[in-house]
């Protein structure tokens, strides 16, 4: 695709960048037909081809407009497309910067920033978002069915075992998980301990970053990535052989680390090194001898979510694992389009989240599964909301 940059862009690090994926668009469309909203609304600039024009537009200098927003705020930011572009082209990475620079140029109107600007106030800050929550329990005789419906009741963790083993591992606890499903990394911790894996909690990590970053508080995230590399740094000096993600947003964010740290001199080489040495749960098990677990298997639908299929190219890892171990997995129809959590998008878009919820929802209780297994607390949480079954992380049922 033959681009023209504007002055204001074309000499920096993120127009180059830009430039260069452009460049790699050949316009053939495959990628319209494994997006969901295209699926839902089709029309072309609610698919990913429409919207490479709309930021390419942007980059050689056109004035944003609210309806030009509108279509790029509709994306999920599934990573669907790249799945199945054969040229490669990297739009999630396009699509940041399309969105940095109309967040600059056009403000939004004062609802949208002031909902905003409270997801990133509570969110990101484990503190305050448990606080939050505690406080939704208390009043929940007086909540909306929505509202109880995104906030399940006080979870128990389980026990966590002490770190016995010489092989050891980091895990990042995350932002929500924490205070709406501590046991996740507790079964985490519970599993690899049976496998000779002592999983260490990094407590004073906090959020990865990656929230922040996707709702355009680019330098925001930067700091909070910074942060959790300090946070994460002294265990690596003491030889813990990997960072475990068990939400595997968290985990596509700080395999990121590397690239959107490259140009700090003072956190790249650090960056690189987190990003490489992250695994996904799924990445990590599949390495070991799982022999030892001792599985009651039943039949599961597994939604394998975008943030692990298309942004961490995992797909089938967790699937393999499971049938394995003996789990008869159900077909799911349609199993590459998003759930429509999407990190904040269930939020910011109910509307389109709630259709794609349903149908999801329709496609993994098609099979007449037992029960339902995922990989990304946000996946479970909206799932759980309408699911006639039982939602739960996948390595849950591994103990």
């Amino acid at each position: 695709m033959l681009t023209r940059l504007a002055d204001f862009i074309k000499n920096s690090e993120q127009g180059l960048e830009a430039e260069t994926i452009l460049r790699g668009c050949v316009h053939c469309g495959f990628c319209n037909a494994s997006c969901p909203t295209y699926q839902l609304l089709g029309d072309e600039l609610d698919g990913p081809r429409g919207r490479i024009y709309l930021i390419k537009q942007l980059l050689e200098g056109e004035t944003p407009t609210q309806l030009s927003r509108r279509h790029l705020d509709r994306c999920l930011n599934c990573r669907a497309c790249e799945t199945a572009c054969p040229s490669g082209v990297k739009y999630g990475r396009l699509l940041d910067i399309g969105r940095n620079i109309e967040a600059q140029q056009l403000a939004r109107p004062w609802k949208q920033r002031l909902l905003r600007r409270l997801l990133l106030w509570i969110l990101p800050y484990p503190r305050r978002f448990k606080l939050l929550a505690s406080l939704g329990r208390s009043l929940r005789p007086f909540l909306t069915d929505r509202l109880k419906a995104k906030l399940p009741a006080r979870p128990e963790p389980g026990a966590w075992p002490p770190a016995r083993h010489d092989r050891r591992m980091l895990v990042l606890e995350g932002c929500v998980q924490p205070a709406l499903a501590p046991n996740i990394n507790a079964a985490a911790a519970r599993v690899l301990d049976r496998l000779g894996i002592s999983l260490i909690p990094a407590v004073s990590a906090g959020c990865c970053g990656a929230l922040p970053y996707h709702l355009n508080d680019q330098a925001g995230g930067l700091d909070m990535m910074r942060r959790t590399i300090d946070a994460c740094w002294p265990h690596l000096e003491n030889g813990v052989e990997a960072i475990v993600s068990t939400a595997s947003g968290c985990g596509l964010g700080i395999k990121d680390y590397g690239l959107l740290l490259c140009n700090d001199p003072d956190y790249a080489e650090k960056a690189a090194r987190i990003s490489a040495l992250t695994r996904d749960i799924g990445e990590v098990l599949q390495a070991e001898d799982l022999s030892v677990l001792r599985i009651q298997a039943c039949g599961i639908a597994f939604h394998s979510p975008c943030t692990l299929q298309h942004g961490q190219q995992l797909n089938g890892v967790v699937e393999n694992i499971l049938s394995g171990l003996g789990f008869t997995l159900t077909a799911v129809a349609d199993a590459q389009l998003c759930c429509g959590s999407a990190g904040t998008y269930s939020i910011l878009q109910p509307e389109l989240a709630g259709r794609l919820q349903a149908a999801k929802i329709s496609a993994l209780q098609a099979g007449q599964p037992q029960l339902i297994a995922t990989a990304n607390i946000g996946c479970l949480l909206h799932l759980r909301e309408k699911a006639d079954i039982t939602v739960l992380h996948w390595i849950e049922l591994l103990e």
